[in-house]
């Protein structure tokens, strides 16, 4: 058997987002034979979402059943990837909210957090300047260290790498700053931050569509980007402003979560709409965007320390979970599709 005949193989083998086998979209990078062993690197980009391992099996399976031995190799083609800012990052998912009080960076922690109890390798960037709020909820105390050439090691907390500025600057100290020091605080610590090998960084960002929101989408590679709500018409106005914001600088959507979507009465068992219903859903739905489900009004989130996505038996940490992988699974959907239509 011959690299004709795997590929001839591998054309039986469905992507089943895109609606056309791997070969013909382009995602097999190469196939080698030799002595029985079937070596295929895929244009795979997305680790550990459950839609490209679960194709990357398909193919494991195919030609095992063909009596080959098979290895397996997942990487984008050299020319979709940017190398230059963060080179050791295969991609970066932004983490945004019209306006503040959405549960925001509460979602952030939990998606990156999700990531690494996926096996991925995770970092998790607060870039709110002025509000940094991260560490204090994953009861983080380690400040980051530095090498001999002043690179920064950022600490680890929950499998996660993490930076923020509330390791830079006093517990109480209020960050004044106009924009250009913004900028230059945040290129800088994309820089000097020393992440190694990430198959995602996730990016806390502050609410709003300002000078900060602008610095990364001009600085850094987006792979795309997270929208927050809650399900009333204040916040999903301020949510409609974000997608536009990321619409004009051509950045992927990767879906719309609706926090705060119900409360569970402990006592009576009854469901409530503190917020209203819906609000998220609608927003998703008139904008045609993934809508990657809704999280409780759990008061057990705000104790912090431990995120609630790696808690077990509680359907606010199974709702967590089921937002993570449609997360991985469209970050996977964003980069083969770039590589099919390249």
């Amino acid at each position: 058997m011959d690299e004709a005949d795997v590929r001839e193989l591998l054309g039986g083998v469905e992507d089943p987002d895109l609606g056309d086998d791997i070969v013909s979209l382009g995602l097999v990078n190469g196939v080698a034979v030799e002595d029985g062993v079937a070596k295929v690197s895929l244009a795979l980009g997305a680790p550990y979402a459950p839609t490209e391992s679960a194709i990357a099996a398909d193919v494991r399976e195919t030609l095992t059943d063909a009596g080959l031995e098979v290895e397996l190799t997942a990487k984008r083609p050299a020319a979709l990837r940017d190398d230059e800012v963060l080179p050791g990052v295969k991609n970066v998912v932004a983490v945004a909210s019209g306006k503040g009080g959405v549960g925001k960076s509460t979602v952030a922690v939990n998606l990156a957090a999700g990531l690494s109890k996926l096996g991925a390798r995770v970092g998790l960037f607060d870039t709110d300047v002025y509000g940094p709020n991260v560490p204090r909820m994953l009861d983080s105390e380690d400040p980051p260290t530095a090498t001999d050439d002043d690179t920064i090691i950022p600490p680890e907390r929950y499998g996660v790498k993490l930076i923020s500025m509330a390791f830079m600057v006093g517990e109480d100290d209020p960050v004044i700053w106009r924009g250009p020091m913004v900028h230059q605080v945040l290129t800088q610590l994309v820089e000097d931050v020393e992440w190694g090998e990430l198959d995602y960084l996730v990016l806390d960002l502050p609410p709003g569509t300002g000078d900060t929101q602008l610095t990364i989408l001009q600085t850094l590679p987006l792979t795309g980007a997270v929208i927050v709500t809650t399900p009333e018409e204040v916040a999903v106005d301020d949510a409609r402003k974000g997608i536009r914001m990321f619409g004009r600088h051509d950045t992927n959507v990767l879906g719309l979560i609706e926090n705060m979507s119900s409360f569970v009465c402990p006592d009576c068992g009854g469901e409530h709409d503190v917020f209203g219903s819906g609000g998220g859903r609608g927003l998703a739905e008139a904008n045609n965007l993934p809508y990657l489900g809704g999280v409780p009004l759990d008061p057990e989130i705000r104790t912090g320390g431990e995120p609630m996505v790696l808690k077990e038996d509680n359907p606010t940490a199974d709702a967590f979970r089921v937002i993570t992988e449609d997360v991985a699974n469209n970050v996977g959907v964003v980069n083969r599709r770039r590589v099919s239509n390249s």
